[in-house]
């Protein structure tokens, strides 16, 4: 019989036959450790599989609206310690601004027209998807005053 060291806990363990490149034991805490280690490094190596993972993710979210509320409610000292945490994280960003998704609706939306956008590499917190950019206007608003062709007459 083989026997190999286990990539997750270290111990000895004995190989399949069926599986000669086996590297963690049947242990469900290595199997699980297993499966961590896959999914990590299948979000890293395949898009498709990183987009799918991020779709899958936001629709528990939507079903799960109050997921992390109650879990935060039932559990205070996991609040608490996560409060510490972020504090300790905000100062070593050196950064006094975290930028939430929808954090505000602007009063004066900017009006309609041609913009670039310029990314802004300030040490702002951005939360998930943010962008955190500078808007520059090309141009106003457009209105046709006559209809687009080649050739005017």
């Amino acid at each position: 019989m083989d026997f190999k060291l286990c990539a997750a806990c270290g111990q000895r363990f004995t190989l399949r036959p069926q599986v000669p490149t086996q590297r963690y034991c049947s242990t469900p805490s290595c199997q699980r450790e297993r499966h961590r280690r896959w999914q990590q490094d299948k979000r890293q190596s395949d898009p498709d599989y990183r987009d799918n993972q991020a779709r899958a993710q936001q629709a528990w979210s939507q079903r799960n609206r109050d997921y992390w509320s109650t879990y935060r409610d039932s559990h205070p000292e996991y609040a608490k310690r996560n409060r510490k945490k972020q504090i300790k994280r905000n100062a070593r960003r050196k950064s006094t601004l975290i930028a939430k998704m929808d954090a505000s609706t602007p009063v004066n939306p900017p009006p309609s027209g041609i913009y670039r956008l310029s990314p802004v590499t300030t040490s702002v917190i951005a939360k998930m998807d943010a962008w955190i950019v500078e808007l520059t206007v090309l141009s106003g608003s457009h209105h046709a005053s006559a209809p687009d062709c080649k050739e005017r007459t």
